[in-house]
C-alpha cells in the first residue's frame, strides 16, 4: 500500500499551481456564449485570467457574461461573426487596447449547419447545398484562420502566447452524424495548426487543437448521435 505524506500533497500542489495558474492573463474566447466556449471561458475566470467572451449571439453572450461577472469574475464580452475578418481583427485590437496584452486564445466558434446522412433527412453527398457548405466553411474554416492569424500576429509582438483550436473526432475519422462542410473544415484544422505550430515556434507562440467527441450543450449535428440519442449533443 502507498502512502502519501503532507509534503508530498505540498509538492503537488506546488506543480498544479505552478502549470495551471492563469492568473492576470489576457484571454479570448470565441463561441463562448454557449457549449464548449462557455465552459472554457468559465474555468479561465474562475481560475484568474482576465477572459473576453465572443460570440454571434448578443443576446446569450450578454447572459452569459453577465453570469460571470456576478461571481466577480473579470469578463468583458464582444459580439463578433468570425467568418468576418474586419471583425475578427477589431476584436484583437480591443483586446490589447484594453488588455495591453493576448496571453490565451481559444479559438472555438464552429457550427454544423445542418446533420449528416445518418440522420433521417439529414445530408446527403449528392444533396449538398451549396449556400449550407459555403456557411460552415466560413465559420469553421475561414473563422479559425481568421482568429489565429489575428491572435498570432498580436502574440508574436509580445513575444509569447498560447493557441487553442477545437477541431473534432469528425476531423479524424468519419462521423455520419454531422455535414459534410463539417467534416472537411475539422480535418483542414487538424493540418493547419500543425503547419500552424512549426511556423509560430520560433516565435515563443504556441498552438495545439483538440479533437472532442459528442457532448451535451451544443447544436451541432442538430443534436444527434450515431444512436440517435437526443439528449445528446457536441
Amino acid at each position: 500500500m502507498t502512502t502519501i505524506d503532507g509534503n508530498d500533497l505540498d509538492r503537488s500542489a506546488e506543480v498544479l499551481a505552478r502549470l495551471f495558474d492563469v492568473r492576470d492573463l489576457s484571454a479570448v474566447v470565441t463561441g463562448a456564449a454557449s457549449g464548449l466556449g462557455f465552459a472554457m471561458a468559465e474555468v479561465l475566470a474562475d481560475c484568474g485570467a482576465r477572459v473576453t467572451l465572443a460570440d454571434i449571439d448578443a443576446g446569450l453572450l450578454e447572459e452569459s457574461t453577465s453570469a460571470l461577472a456576478e461571481r466577480g469574475c473579470r469578463v468583458r464580452s464582444a459580439v463578433v461573426d468570425v467568418a468576418d475578418a474586419g471583425q475578427v481583427q477589431a476584436l484583437f485590437d480591443g483586446v490589447v487596447e484594453t488588455e495591453g496584452r493576448v496571453d490565451v486564445v481559444f479559438a472555438n466558434a464552429g457550427i454544423g449547419s445542418v446533420p449528416g446522412f445518418a440522420v433521417e433527412g439529414g445530408q446527403h453527398l449528392d444533396s449538398i447545398e451549396r449556400s449550407d457548405w459555403d456557411r460552415v466553411m466560413g465559420v469553421n474554416l475561414n473563422g479559425i484562420m481568421f482568429t489565429i492569424g489575428s491572435a498570432a500576429a498580436a502574440m508574436k509582438r509580445q513575444g509569447s502566447g498560447r493557441i487553442v483550436v477545437t477541431s473534432s473526432v469528425a476531423g479524424l475519422r468519419p462521423e455520419p452524424v454531422v455535414c459534410y462542410g463539417y467534416v472537411a473544415s475539422k480535418a483542414a484544422i487538424v493540418n493547419v495548426v500543425r503547419q500552424a505550430a512549426l511556423d509560430l515556434a520560433p516565435h515563443g507562440v504556441h498552438i495545439n487543437a483538440i479533437c472532442p467527441g459528442p457532448f451535451k450543450g451544443t447544436r451541432i449535428g442538430a443534436g444527434a448521435t450515431l444512436d440517435h440519442d437526443p439528449e445528446t449533443e457536441r
